[in-house]
């Protein structure tokens, strides 16, 4: 008995070491920042959809505190807060962290050093993602410039060479000329990275009133979402809608694309509105068997077979690739292929529920590109701040205590608030 009771000594010890009796309340605070409510944290992981088994397993990794963490794209599936949590989280991290990421912002708070991946060489570069872009187009205009004179240093020589090989009298120095180029370490020139660019046909003009809501009341069981919700978008509005999680976000999204009814109230399209719905579940309507060349001419059966390959090139898919059948494509290509249907025949007002999901960064730059110039109305839900930033023109908030609605985008937002999303707040 006094051996195990020793033991038992020394264990509890260690125990205590290593956090034992705090890791319950840890465990808590981890889900909390990750958006968990105490429901959810004390209710069966098997009921949670993939999105939150996601968080879980980032959370399991995060209690752990290992001495390095290796993370695959950990900002996608999470709202604003959690992702702004997480990067607080990160920054106090002390150990060794390798990531992937497509959200700059992201990286710009976190990192300390980039390592580019091209054409099977690695690239180290120290500093942010910003620094790392201002870097790496220094870099090209100095491997350009060393290309350049290189190639006109041995222009000089081949004509030199040229001109006086039939003469017997300079044979010493063209001998000595082909030795020297032909030891000359050659300069590539710089890899030309494809930027890939859409942009949109001219779409109808709808009326000023692009959509009303009512007096919308809407709860799912006990669960009260909306009472009595009125909200107007108008021509050239660009609405960013901000919330925490649960507040009605994809919900609204869903009542204004009429995939969803309001329990009472009315929501009512304007004149002439010719409407673009892209919804995370949208990628799950693609016939598996479509290629995706086949998908496109599914849906546009009049467009030329140039105009088409076209449209998949601009979209990132080059090649062999339009010849993929839909059902082993990425997250990724799926989004893509669902946003060039939808944007491929124009609308005047673009519904968008988290549609930089699963993009790479060229891919998320290309849209933001065509959206600057979009001349429709847009209604959309992000949590990446550089697709908020550069987008919108109007916010709605939803909060517990009704809507506000802020003139000015994401940007001006944040200045007048002093947050950076709603469940930020002090």
């Amino acid at each position: 008995m006094e051996t195990i009771i020793e033991r038992y000594g020394e264990v509890q010890g260690r125990f205590e070491e290593l956090g034992g009796y705090a890791l319950e309340g840890k465990a808590r605070e981890v889900l909390a920042g990750l958006s968990f409510s105490q429901e959810m944290m004390d209710s069966d992981v098997s009921a949670l959809s993939g999105g939150w088994k996601m968080r879980v397993a980032l959370a399991r990794i995060l209690l752990m505190c290992p001495d390095a963490m290796l993370l695959d794209e950990p900002s996608n599936h999470l709202d604003l807060e959690s992702l702004i949590w997480l990067e607080q989280f990160l920054q106090s991290y002390e150990g060794l962290l390798l990531m992937t990421s497509h959200d700059r912002e992201f990286m710009n708070r976190i990192v300390t050093k980039i390592v580019e991946i091209d054409g099977g060489a690695l690239t180290t570069y120290s500093g942010n993602h910003a620094f790392y872009e201002q870097q790496r187009v220094l870099a090209e205009k100095q491997q350009q410039a060393q290309y350049d004179r290189q190639q006109a240093m041995l222009a000089k020589e081949i004509k030199f060479i040229e001109r006086f090989k039939a003469r017997a009298s300079h044979a010493a120095q063209v001998q000595s000329r082909v030795k020297q180029l032909s030891k000359i370490d050659r300069v590539e020139p710089p890899k030309r990275r494809q930027s890939i660019m859409f942009e949109f046909q001219p779409a109808p003009r709808s009326g000023e009133d692009v959509v009303s809501v009512k007096k919308v009341h809407k709860s799912y069981g006990s669960q009260r979402i909306y009472e009595g919700l009125d909200f107007q978008v108008r021509r050239k509005e660009r609405w960013c809608v901000m919330g925490i999680n649960g507040a009605g976000k994809s919900t609204l999204l869903k009542l204004v694309a009429g995939s969803a009814q309001p329990d009472a109230g009315a929501v009512t399209i304007g004149a002439s509105v010719k409407m673009g719905y892209f919804a995370q579940h949208a990628m799950d309507l693609l016939d598996g068997e479509d290629t995706v060349f086949q998908s496109l001419s599914d849906s546009f059966p009049q467009a030329g077979h140039g105009s088409l390959l076209s449209l998949a090139g601009c979209f990132g898919f080059s090649g062999d690739d339009v010849e993929k059948r839909c059902r082993i494509l990425s997250g990724g290509e799926k989004a893509r292929l669902v946003m060039a249907k939808m944007l491929y025949d124009p609308p005047n007002f673009l519904v968008l529920d988290e549609p930089t999901n699963h993009l790479d960064m060229a891919t998320k730059q290309m849209l933001i590109t065509a959206l600057s110039h979009y001349e429709g109305a847009m209604l959309f839900v992000s949590h990446d701040r550089h697709f908020l930033a550069a987008l919108s023109n109007r916010v709605l908030e939803l909060t517990p205590d009704g809507i506000h609605t802020y003139g000015g985008g994401y940007t001006e937002y944040v200045e007048r608030m002093g947050y950076e999303a709603p469940g930020l707040r002090s």
